[in-house]
């Protein structure tokens, strides 16, 4: 009779209620903290992926998406949609979930949501790169849309950036007021404001994180003062940009992966050979980032797959020694390799 292969491993296994025990025993802080540091790990060796723009399946309401990446250790990819029309359905704009493979034998490591994950990710890789563009003496942060992301991106800057003052600003009242509720315990001082206009003045930092998939001029030129940091999160997909091509103009630009960066982000609306600078050579500076407090900074983030390997090799990482961890039995194991049938053919337990 052929038996399942005991020595095969499981698959850790990280659900949606997992995922918030986790976050909760560690703490939000520390864990973007945490992701940080991987990510800065695996940006300073970028050469060693093998890299490709996202496989994406559009239709009008929204879109579907297939993240992958590797190296020569671990491979990851990640599901992903977005859909901001999800909302008015009671259904979130985005949901995911990533598998961690090793790549010596091709068996999954690791099956986790991403949807938490993901919202941990982008706040990780946004104040990540504010540290390398921003001015060091930054206080005051801008959030332009109080979404699912806005708590997140709040978080990451209060705790690692020393930011004191955090400016809100929605089209959606309700949104401000949860996005409010949700940090009025931090140590930050919140302004709640009604237009982007007033959301910008005095800010040191502005996020501009919406969801609406259409070519939209959230942040324009003459709103944008010398020495700011923009930190353009919410153009994500062809046709989908929140800033003005001018201020685009006049600033220096910081993106994560070109060739998907040109397709997606805000920079799809300037001439494709527009100077752009890869953030991966200023975090192992190999180029500059910020040079004078007078400087205007862009980071056009569109999400990329090496920032959901370095969360899942995170997450990773800290369940392997778990035992509580769950194991999933997802992979057929026949103790003799060559015969699957007989294995599909036995009693299961």
């Amino acid at each position: 009779m052929n038996t399942t292969n005991k020595n095969s491993p499981n698959i850790s296994y990280i659900s949606v209620s997992q995922m918030q025990r986790i976050l909760q025993k560690i703490g939000t802080e520390h864990f973007i903290a945490g992701i940080v540091e991987y990510l800065e790990q695996d940006f300073a060796k970028w050469e060693s992926f093998d890299k490709s723009p996202r496989f994406a399946a559009h239709s009008p309401d929204g879109v579907i998406e297939l993240m992958p990446i590797g190296d020569h250790e671990k491979f990851s990819f990640k599901y992903v949609n977005g859909h901001p029309k999800n909302t008015a359905s009671g259904l979130q704009t985005v949901i995911a979930f990533g598998v961690l493979s090793d790549v010596d034998t091709g068996y999954p490591l690791l099956l986790s949501e991403m949807t938490i994950l993901t919202a941990l990710r982008t706040a990780a890789t946004s104040v990540m790169m504010a540290k390398y563009l921003a001015r060091k003496d930054s206080k005051t942060l801008a959030l332009i849309g109080c979404g699912a992301q806005s708590e997140f991106q709040a978080i990451a800057f209060i705790n690692m950036l020393g930011i004191k003052t955090i400016r809100l600003y929605d089209t959606d009242p309700e949104a401000i007021k949860k996005c409010y509720n949700n940090l009025k315990n931090r140590d930050v001082h919140i302004v709640l404001c009604t237009s982007a206009e007033e959301v910008v003045q005095d800010a040191d930092i502005i996020t501009t994180c919406t969801a609406d998939k259409k070519n939209a001029t959230i942040l324009t030129s003459d709103m944008v003062t010398a020495g700011v940091h923009v930190n353009a999160i919410g153009g994500d997909c062809p046709g989908k940009t929140e800033l003005e091509a001018k201020l685009l103009e006049r600033a220096d630009v910081f993106i994560e992966y070109e060739p998907q960066t040109r397709i997606e982000g805000d920079i799809q609306q300037l001439p494709e050979d527009s100077p752009v600078t890869e953030m991966f050579k200023v975090i192992r500076g190999d180029r500059d980032g910020r040079t004078s407090d007078e400087q205007i900074t862009i980071f056009d983030g569109v999400g990329f797959a090496i920032e959901d390997y370095s969360a899942l090799r995170y997450v990773y990482d800290l369940v392997s020694n778990n035992e509580s961890c769950q194991q999933l039995e997802l992979l057929a194991s026949p103790s003799n390799p060559r015969n699957l049938y007989g294995l599909a053919m036995t009693s299961a337990e």
